[in-house]
C-alpha cells in the first residue's frame, strides 16, 4: 500500500468537488495521480510539505486547459494558478499559502527551477514530470505504481493528454513562446510557427 491518502479536510473536499465539475475524467485522474506521485517523491526525498497545499496545486494545475480559459491570452499555467488563487481566497486561506500554490502551478512546466524551491513547488512539478514524462519512473516501486493507477487509470494517456494540451493551447499559440508547449503545437497544429528568441532579439526596435 502507498499509505498516501488524499487530505480529508473541508478545503480539500471543496477543491475535489470544484475541479471534478470543471474538468474531464482525463484531467481529474491525472491530477489525482500527480498528487500521489508528488507525495511519494516527497517521501523519497525526505521533504516536509503541506499535503493540503500540494493537493490543491495538483488538482488545479491543468484547469487552465479548460474551454473557459482559452480566450485569456495567458499561459494556461497562469490561468490555473489564478483559478487556484481565487478558490483559496474564497476559503480564507492565508496569503503565504496561496503564494506557494500559485507558484507551484505557474512553474509546473518550467524544468530546472521548481526543484530548488519550496517543497510544495518542487513536488508538484515532480508529480507532473512523473505522470507525463516518466521522470524518476523507477523511484517508485512497481506495486505502488500499480495501486495508484488502479485508483486512477490512465487508458491511452499519452495520446489523450497531448490532445488535451493541443485543444487547450491552440487558441492562444503566442503563449507558447519560450516554453515546452511550443513542442506540442509544432507536432499537432499545421502551420504553427514557434517564436524564436534569437529572431526576436535581432528584430527588436533597438538599433544596435
Amino acid at each position: 500500500m502507498t499509505t498516501i491518502r488524499i487530505p480529508d479536510t473541508k478545503l480539500a473536499r471543496a477543491a475535489t468537488e470544484f475541479v471534478r465539475e470543471q474538468t474531464s475524467d482525463l484531467v481529474y485522474d491525472h491530477s489525482r495521480r500527480v498528487y500521489h506521485w508528488g507525495s511519494l517523491q516527497g517521501r523519497n526525498r525526505d521533504l516536509s510539505f503541506d499535503p493540503e497545499l500540494l493537493y490543491i496545486g495538483a488538482m488545479f494545475h491543468d484547469i487552465g486547459l479548460g474551454e473557459g480559459h482559452r480566450g485569456s491570452g495567458r499561459r494556461f499555467e497562469v490561468d490555473g494558478a489564478e483559478a487556484a488563487r481565487d478558490f483559496l481566497r474564497g476559503h480564507g486561506v492565508p496569503e503565504d499559502s496561496i503564494r506557494r500554490v500559485w507558484t507551484a502551478i505557474a512553474l509546473h512546466t518550467t524544468p530546472g527551477i521548481p526543484e530548488f524551491m519550496e517543497p510544495e513547488v518542487a513536488l508538484l512539478t515532480a508529480g507532473v514530470e512523473y505522470d507525463v514524462l516518466g521522470i524518476g519512473y523507477h523511484d517508485i516501486a512497481p506495486e505502488v505504481r500499480a495501486e495508484v493507477v488502479e485508483l486512477h487509470p490512465r487508458p491511452d494517456f499519452k495520446r489523450r493528454i497531448l490532445a488535451a494540451f493541443t485543444e487547450g493551447i491552440a487558441p492562444k499559440p503566442e503563449t507558447t513562446f519560450g516554453n515546452v508547449k511550443a513542442d506540442v503545437l509544432a507536432h499537432y497544429v499545421p502551420g504553427f510557427e514557434r517564436g524564436d528568441f534569437v529572431t526576436t532579439i535581432l528584430n527588436s526596435d533597438w538599433p544596435e
